[in-house]
């Protein structure tokens, strides 16, 4: 027999500290090469002229100049088309 009652178990116990997630530099800005622009999971921001997508969605800077944000069309794969922000360095 057992000789410690049933202490059953610990759920939801783990605390992960946070990614530090979220757009590093605004629009009017200036920016070096290779600096973070924007940290994200997934692709909601795409990289733009000036720009580069690293593998973990983190858009940086190709070269220096100042950072700005616009809004364009992309087609899906559906054929749908939906706005979403392109980010550029110029």
């Amino acid at each position: 027999m057992s000789h410690v009652k049933a202490g059953g178990t610990a759920k939801n116990v783990h605390d992960s500290p946070g990614q530090r997630l979220g757009v590093k530099l605004f629009g009017g800005q200036s920016v070096k090469t290779g600096q973070v622009i924007v940290r994200q999971v997934g692709l909601t921001k795409r990289a733009g002229k000036g720009t580069t997508l690293s593998r973990n969605f983190t858009i940086h800077a190709v070269k220096d100049g100042v950072v700005g944000y616009r809004t364009r069309k992309i087609r899906r794969f559906t054929g749908k088309t939906v706005r979403r922000t392109e980010v550029v360095v110029e």
